[in-house]
């Protein structure tokens, strides 16, 4: 009997010892709009986007490591709106090999009038920033920032699936064709994201909203790299 309580004692010790190196084992979370340091002699390529690009961006960074430096704003890039405001502050005073970018699902939510996230219009709500706001402020983007970089690419505005709180299916058509004036009129070239979306909705994209699972974000990661490395070769 004596022994028990030195059998309890090494149990616990084991469970203790189990347990902090399993701690050790987990895998630090890097959060993807941290800055990053950039490796000498490679170009530098930014991403400017909404919380759809924040979920590709590590993956497409771990795609890109030893080619190119990836880079992005370190914040949700929100509507147009935003864009106008803070984007000298994203820019900053780099010359960018390339700058990846899009704007569209924070333009097209509707909103309620105090400012409320996410109101549906049956509600009250109204949409963040009309279409044709939508455009002035896209173009104006797309001009600062053909300034500061030596490619653009615009990134068209992924997919709204059915049932979607406060956006509605075909908004994002909409905002793409208005968007895609735009890039013709800029020379601007286009990464599809949408159609590949639309296709494989069921597969990649939650259900009622706009974002995806791990595996739907690393397949547009997968397109974006690839299109980086390409458009970065020419």
């Amino acid at each position: 009997m004596k022994f028990f309580p030195v059998l309890i004692m090494t149990f616990i010790f084991s469970l203790y010892t189990l347990t902090e190196a399993q701690q050790k084992k987990k895998p630090v979370r890097v959060n993807p709009m941290t800055p990053i340091v950039g490796v000498n002699g490679l170009p530098h390529a930014l991403i400017i986007g909404d919380s759809i690009s924040i979920g590709y961006t590590l993956p497409t960074r771990a795609l890109l490591k030893g080619k190119v430096n990836l880079h992005r704003i370190p914040t949700n890039g929100g509507p147009t709106t935003k864009g106008i405001a803070e984007i000298e502050k994203w820019l900053g005073n780099k010359n960018w090999d390339l700058i990846h970018f899009n704007w569209g699902l924070h333009d097209l939510k509707f909103m309620g009038k105090d400012g409320t996230n996410l109101v549906p219009r049956e509600q009250g709500g109204m949409v963040q920033v009309p279409l044709s706001d939508y455009e002035k402020n896209l173009e104006k983007l797309v001009v600062r920032m053909k300034k500061s970089a030596k490619q653009v690419v615009w990134r068209n505005t992924t997919p709204i699936p059915p049932g979607s709180k406060a956006r509605y299916v075909g908004d994002s058509v909409k905002y793409n064709q208005a968007a895609s004036l735009i890039m013709k009129k800029h020379g601007v070239p286009t990464l599809d994201l949408f159609t590949p979306s639309k296709v494989n909705m069921n597969d990649w994209m939650r259900e009622a909203n706009v974002h995806y699972f791990p595996h739907g974000s690393q397949a547009l990661a997968e397109l974006v790299a690839q299109d980086i490395l390409e458009r970065l070769k020419n």
